[in-house]
């Protein structure tokens, strides 16, 4: 499942340049048999299996510089992007990212390794392989020399400038009768900021007026 979508675009670009770089550790290799199990039933009945201690143990501690260890589960806060920002912010940080499967993991593993549970949104996935992509593509694009355009094209994104994104056009200028703001073709930047903010605050405020709120706090 690695890199999966981190090898490629951007992501995929600046591991090549070792911007970040990424160790991937099966946890099948600390299986408790041969034939390579790491679940177990739950205590209590229930149904779903839930992946056992001694296994995820062994597999963390096999990992000699962890950092925070962060694990994918719809009981942590969700991710956002100022949640982003915090994790990049410290220079050369690292991070063990635990993707869960089955029913989940045994509690003791948070408990002993202080783990920080994450979300990245109410739904269910099938594990947090597809979680800890989502981390760490939305970690690395913001780092320097990631994104074409520099610091420029992250900071203008939704979330970014505080609300949601301004509609974006490109060439040609007509398309099957859809026309391109004039504005945008003025070459006026005043007028051009200025109908940028309105269209952001106003898309904000239909779709997402909960960004809203929380600017003004």
């Amino acid at each position: 499942m690695f890199p999966g979508t981190l090898g490629a675009g951007v992501v995929g670009r600046a591991r090549d340049k070792n911007i970040w770089t990424m160790d991937v550790i099966n946890i099948r290799d600390f299986a408790i048999n041969n034939y390579g199990s790491v679940d177990d039933e739950q205590f209590g009945g229930g149904a779903g299996m839930v992946m056992r201690p001694d296994c995820l143990g062994a597999a963390l501690d096999s990992v000699k510089k962890r950092g925070k260890i962060i694990y994918f589960s719809p009981r942590g806060a969700t991710l956002n992007q100022k949640m982003v920002r915090e994790f990049t912010a410290e220079p050369d940080a690292t991070y063990t990212l635990l993707c869960g499967r089955y029913e989940g993991i045994d509690e003791r593993i948070l408990q002993e390794y202080d783990i920080m549970e994450l979300s990245i949104g109410d739904y269910i996935l099938s594990g947090g392989e597809i979680a800890a992509q989502v981390f760490v593509d939305s970690c690395v694009r913001v780092l320097d020399n990631v994104v074409g355009g520099g610091v420029e094209s992250t900071a203008n994104e939704s979330f970014e400038i505080g609300g949601l994104e301004w509609p974006l056009y490109t060439r040609p200028s007509v398309w099957r009768g859809h026309k391109v703001p004039e504005v945008l073709l003025s070459g006026h930047h005043g007028n051009i900021e200025r109908w940028r903010k309105q269209q952001s605050d106003e898309i904000t405020k239909q779709r997402r007026p909960d960004l809203i709120k929380e600017n003004k706090k």
